[in-house]
Order: structure tokens, then C-alpha cells, then sequence
């Protein structure tokens, strides 16, 4: 009896202490996983050229919003909003659920924000030296960084200041590159994984060119582009740098509803309205 209750015990302490580890243990990154199997991928064809935005969206559907300059509200299927390079000041009527920062402008950060919003994630990082690290589950979503290099106000170079920040969610992978000042690297790539979606700054200057970024798109392959932060030049210099393969749509909407169901089967940069 008491061997019986011995084993009980142990057997107790063994399966909360696996629990406990995995716990511990980091969400696992399906972008990443699937990264270097995505040229055989074939997405789902539209029926249109441009995506549809549903008025009752399914349990899949994720709503990206775009409310001004790098700012979108990425809604999900369980609800959670998420505000990307938040300012305060460019906002839904809802207070988001987790906000994503960026330091290279002030028009990308707030260092008092509202504090009812959980989780406020900044793209860079307080130690001298270092990059910010974010691997964190809100509800049904999965956020984590990958750093890059920003320029200084004086022109230096500063070491993971930015954060590109992926949303995995309802088995998308939604990348917003936040003000991405210098092409990436292997490892970054590879750290990245693959984007379905991804949201990119084409001023053509203040991040980085019109030429530069293009690569930078062309390599990512992905499904659906969505321009952002643009100052100065009009999007139409960051469209032309694409070719024959690509398809390109002005919506009317400032919203768009997005699943694995519905990705474009031709890569598609979409402008959405307000950009």
C-alpha cells in the first residue's frame, strides 16, 4: 500500500513538473518551421483582385485595419486586438490588447501609454547593447520579434534598435517591419521565416529606398503586401519596382479580412485606404 502511494506520489511530482517545464518551454514558431518549404506552397486563388472584406467573418477570419502611417489594428478570430507601432494617438475606439512600439520616430512610439492596455511591447530594448526579446501568447496569437539595426539621429549606426514584430495566428504568419532602416541579413531571414502577410514602409527615404525595400519584399514571397508609412513620394514609385508578378490593388476600404482560405495565389500589394 504504502509502494503504491510512493509511486502515486512520484508519478505526481513527475507529470507537474513536465507540465511546469512546458510551461517554461517557448511557443513554437510555425512560420518558421514551414519557412524553407514555401516555394512549393500553392495559395488559395481569389475570385477577385483584391481581397474581400467580409462582413461576418468566419472563425478563421483576421481583420487588419490600417488606421494611419505604421499603425494597424489586427483583430483576431478570438477577439484579441493587437495595434502595431503605437503612438497613442492613432487608435481604434477599443483599447488594444497589446500594443508593438518602434523608437526610430517618435510617430511610432508612446512611453506613456494607456495603462489599461496588458501588454506593451517595445521593439528595442533599455541595455545598452542588446535586443529586445518578445516570445509571448495573448489568446489565440503568438507574437515575437526579430531585431534589426536602426540609423541614429546623428547618422550612427544603432545596433537592434527595431523590432520587425509576427503575429502567428489562425495559421497566418503577419509580419510588420516596423522603420526598417537596412536590408536583412541570413540569420534574420531565417529567424523571420515566412510572412503571409506583411506590412512595409514605402516612403522610399526616411527608412530605406524604394529599391532596397523591394528586395526586401521579393525575398520575404510574400501573399499579401500591405504598404505603409508613406511620406513624400506616392506609393506608385514603390509599385513600380515590382514586375509581372505581382498584382496590385487601391481598395476602398481602410479593413481587410484575411485567412489561409483566401491568401492570393499571385502575390498582391494591396494599398489600403488612407495609405
Amino acid at each position: 500500500m504504502l509502494q503504491r502511494l510512493a509511486y502515486g506520489f512520484l508519478g505526481s511530482m513527475i507529470l507537474a513538473g513536465l507540465a511546469q517545464a512546458q510551461e517554461a518551454r517557448p511557443p513554437v514558431s510555425q512560420c518558421q518551421l514551414v519557412a524553407e518549404a514555401l516555394p512549393s506552397v500553392q495559395f488559395a486563388r481569389l475570385d477577385t483582385p483584391e481581397l474581400p472584406v467580409h462582413k461576418a467573418a468566419l472563425a478563421e477570419d483576421v481583420t487588419i485595419t490600417f488606421l494611419g502611417h505604421s499603425t494597424f489594428q489586427i483583430t483576431t478570430p478570438s477577439g484579441v486586438e493587437i495595434a502595431t507601432d503605437y503612438n497613442g494617438w492613432l487608435r481604434s475606439a477599443r483599447l488594444p490588447d497589446v500594443v508593438t512600439m518602434n523608437k526610430a520616430h517618435s510617430s511610432h512610439y508612446t512611453l506613456t501609454p494607456d495603462p489599461g492596455i496588458a501588454n506593451v511591447l517595445h521593439g528595442w530594448s533599455d541595455v545598452p547593447g542588446e535586443g529586445a526579446k518578445h516570445n509571448i501568447l495573448v489568446g489565440d496569437t503568438y507574437i515575437r520579434n526579430v531585431v534589426s539595426d536602426i540609423r541614429s539621429w546623428g547618422g550612427e549606426v544603432e545596433p537592434n534598435a527595431n523590432s520587425i514584430f509576427i503575429f502567428e495566428v489562425a495559421g497566418l504568419c503577419i509580419g510588420h517591419l516596423g522603420h526598417l532602416h537596412y536590408e536583412l541579413n541570413e540569420t534574420q531571414y531565417a529567424e523571420i521565416g515566412r510572412l503571409d502577410v506583411v506590412m512595409v514602409p514605402v516612403d522610399g527615404g526616411l527608412t530605406m529606398g524604394a529599391q532596397s525595400m523591394s528586395q526586401v519584399i521579393q525575398r520575404l514571397r510574400s501573399a499579401l503586401i500591405l504598404p505603409m508609412h508613406r511620406r513624400g513620394p506616392p506609393v506608385d514609385s514603390f509599385i513600380a519596382m515590382f514586375d509581372e508578378r505581382y498584382d496590385w490593388s487601391m481598395s476602398e476600404h481602410s479593413s481587410v479580412t484575411v485567412s489561409m482560405r483566401n491568401l492570393p495565389k499571385k502575390p498582391l500589394i494591396l494599398v489600403l485606404k488612407g495609405v
